[in-house]
């Protein structure tokens, strides 16, 4: 059986790329793409095949919950407008446009649909670990227009596949009706799953049950929206933004320590191993062509990469012209300039949701037939995915250096604000809290003057003062528990090799160490 080996060589091929992908400045999702097409060449690997409905219900809902959850509610609402545009009419215009490409060069118009929408999308995965070096405002614009997008170019993708299928008659009213069942389904979907999750977090005391509901929140919300013919997408997304809001409220420390570690860790698995699988079906695809289509594939893929380049960039510069013209009318001022639109028209990378809809193709009609362009949509859709990752990101930081975007430190300024808030006003509830403790005057004193100490350092550290007295005093005494910390650990460890200690026993106390030295760690300057 091929699974277990898939398996093993799907985790060391993640962890291949994460060994030597920034040594040899190889773009890790492309090197994933390389390793997965190497493979193919195995004579094991050489039949791999992706069952559709499993590969949308494995990799999409937890990929996008998580990008939902980590992303900021309060900058989309700032930037909806642009978000809201970018996430519907660019996404249809862009699917247009490359099916009218692929039309005009011999693709019928059912599979040419299907190709466009699925690399009509940005990617909000690809996005997070690409424009690292963007203003956050400029990344969170970018992440929730991917969000959005991806639930819109799902709906047209649905539609293409299911008429190109036989499934679907193609009017103007069975369109309207899948479109308003798609969205609003989507969205109550999506909001249903979350009340549930939510209720059932309030409920629930222990951490691994908490954890249950997390995981179990965006499949059922997922599912839920597939059974009424819904955006799955949409509803996955809801769900996140909402318990993004909500579970901080109601979830413990602990529980969300291990959320964020889970989380972070599973996506980052199944992105990884998505672009292995995905460069597995591009090279069986790839050989499943002729030498001379194979050629008019590779010329395909450079096309379609201008296309969606130039569509990008004059909706983006369509859109500030009109709003420029509005807000000169109204007075008003507009949050993006030149300068944005050209960041962001480089930024435009497609990524996993694409590499998912192309292996999600069926490969038979209603009639039985094969599914036309099937090998060329999934081989055209790897290939618009390395260039668009590849020569996006070379030229990216060229890009920045152009706009010269003036250096966002918001997140510094309102966490040092977080920060102080914070201490004072625990410091000030600081004497009904320790009586209610039953903490006597010494305790209380301590306290205070850790508390007084630390409000120093934020501000030393707000006026970027390194060599103020609480600074160094900080740093250095933080530099000593983590030693004492890691000493303890040793000591520790040795007593469990003497056969002093049992291993339980070492587990147990190794914990409290290990939580301890992460708060250290996480004290240290950067």
């Amino acid at each position: 059986m091929l699974g277990p080996e898939l398996v093993v060589v799907l985790g060391l091929a993640i962890a291949l790329t994460a060994a030597v992908a920034d040594r040899i400045r190889v773009a890790p999702p492309v090197l994933l793409l390389v390793i997965g097409a190497a493979l193919a060449l195995v004579p094991d690997f050489a039949h791999v095949q992706l069952p559709a409905d499993a590969v949308l219900l494995l990799f999409l809902p937890a990929l996008l919950y998580w990008e939902s959850l980590t992303t900021s509610l309060r900058e989309i609402r700032k930037n909806l407008r642009g978000i809201v545009l970018m996430g519907t009419l660019l996404v249809v215009l862009t699917a247009g446009a490359v099916a009218t490409l692929l039309h005009l060069l011999g693709m019928p118009w059912g599979p040419a649909w299907v190709l466009g929408a699925a690399v009509a999308p940005t990617d909000a995965t690809a996005v997070g670990v690409l424009t690292r070096m963007l203003p956050r405002r400029n990344v969170t614009v970018l992440r929730a227009e991917s969000l959005v997008n991806d639930g819109t170019t799902l709906v047209v993708y649905g539609i293409a596949v299911a008429v190109t299928v036989g499934t679907q008659e193609l009017t103007f009213w069975s369109v309207s009706g899948m479109l308003l069942l798609s969205y609003v389904g989507g969205v109550a979907a999506g909001l249903a799953a979350a009340w549930v999750g939510t209720l059932v977090l309030r409920k629930v005391e222990a951490v691994t049950l908490q954890n249950l509901v997390t995981l179990l929140v965006p499949f059922v919300a997922f599912l839920a929206a597939e059974a009424i013919d819904a955006s799955g997408v949409l509803a996955v997304v809801t769900a996140g933004i909402v318990v993004s809001q909500v579970a901080p409220k109601l979830d413990r420390a602990e529980t969300r320590q291990q959320v964020r570690a889970f989380w972070s860790f599973l996506t980052y698995l199944l992105n990884g191993a998505l672009f292995v699988l995905v460069g597995i079906e591009a090279m069986i695809a790839a050989r499943a062509l002729t030498a001379a289509e194979l050629g008019r594939a590779v010329g395909i893929v450079a096309a379609v990469a201008g296309v969606l380049v130039l569509v990008r960039f004059a909706f983006l510069n369509a859109a500030g012209g009109t709003v420029w013209l509005v807000t000169r009318r109204t007075g008003g001022a507009p949050r993006e300039g030149h300068r944005d639109r050209l960041v962001s028209g480089f930024a435009g990378f497609r990524g996993a949701v694409s590499l998912a809809m192309a292996v999600a193709v069926p490969r038979t009609l209603e009639s039985g037939a094969a599914f036309p362009a099937r090998d060329l949509i999934v081989f055209v859709t790897a290939g618009v995915v390395v260039v668009t990752v590849v020569v996006q990101a070379l030229v990216l930081p060229v890009v920045l250096r152009r706009a010269a975007l003036p250096e966002d430190e918001s997140v510094g300024e309102e966490r040092r604000y977080a920060e102080r808030t914070a201490i004072e006003e625990a410091l000030d509830a600081l004497p009904r809290l320790a009586k209610r403790a039953g903490a006597d005057r010494a305790t209380v004193a301590r306290i205070r003057k850790d508390y007084e100490a630390h409000l120093d350092v934020i501000q030393a550290r707000a006026e970027a003062d390194d060599d103020h007295p609480a600074v160094q005093r900080h740093d250095s005494a933080v530099a000593l528990e983590l030693a004492l910390v890691r000493h303890k650990a040793a000591t520790l460890l040795r007593l469990r090799d003497a056969d002093e200690i049992d291993d339980v026993v070492l587990r147990q106390v190794r914990a409290g160490l290990d939580a301890e030295e992460a708060r250290l760690d996480g004290s240290m300057p950067v």
